[in-house]
């Protein structure tokens, strides 16, 4: 009797969580990029996204380069990758704009599309990250972001296909990025 009010419960605050979050897309949030300037997510409707918090010093940076190799390798098939840094995770992220354009540039090349500092847990968090952990939790159903380098994959439908802890390399996720790229429907929405 008891675990059956837990679950009861747990579904109620899960279905109260989600009234948070209205937007039935990800099109329907902006960021600003590391220059400044305001990004509609909404001009990449239709392509498949790879956004990710990321640091300057940490364990995982050297992932920059498997996040660069994704998109030079697929972005002329439709695949954008987002770099989101994040400085909540032991202040591994301590520069500002220009420090983090220029680290990622003289390091590890990087091309793809970064945004300005942000945000990804706590009341303060950024919109579209709020948004996110909650259509794609984490390990044991939570929803805040453990680390820096956590991935959602988001299908051509503007709904996140996958969520993928920091230890799961860029490699790692080259074949679900192929199969969301070869979806016309965007993949799995569940």
């Amino acid at each position: 009797m008891h675990t059956h009010v837990s679950h009861a419960f747990a579904s109620k605050l899960s279905l109260l969580s989600l009234d948070r979050f209205p937007m039935s897309s990800i099109y329907t949030f902006t960021f600003t990029r590391l220059d400044g300037r305001p990004q509609a997510l909404a001009d990449w409707r239709g392509q498949v996204l790879l956004l990710v918090n990321v640091a300057s010093r940490c364990g995982f940076t050297p992932q920059y380069a498997g996040l660069e190799m994704l998109w030079q390798r697929y972005r002329d098939a439709g695949l954008i990758v987002i770099g989101f840094p994040c400085d909540q995770f032991a202040g591994q992220e301590p520069g500002d704009e220009a420090k983090i354009a220029e680290f990622c540039t003289l390091n590890y090349g990087v091309d793809f599309p970064m945004a300005a500092k942000i945000k990804v847990n706590g009341a303060d968090a950024h919109p579209l990250w709020q948004w996110l952990k909650h259509r794609r939790r984490g390990l044991f159903g939570m929803a805040a972001i453990k680390w820096n380098f956590t991935k959602f994959l988001i299908g051509r439908n503007g709904q996140p296909i996958a969520r993928y802890s920091p230890i799961k390399s860029p490699e790692q996720l080259e074949v679900h990025i192929v199969r969301a790229l070869g979806e016309e429907g965007g993949g799995n929405t569940h």
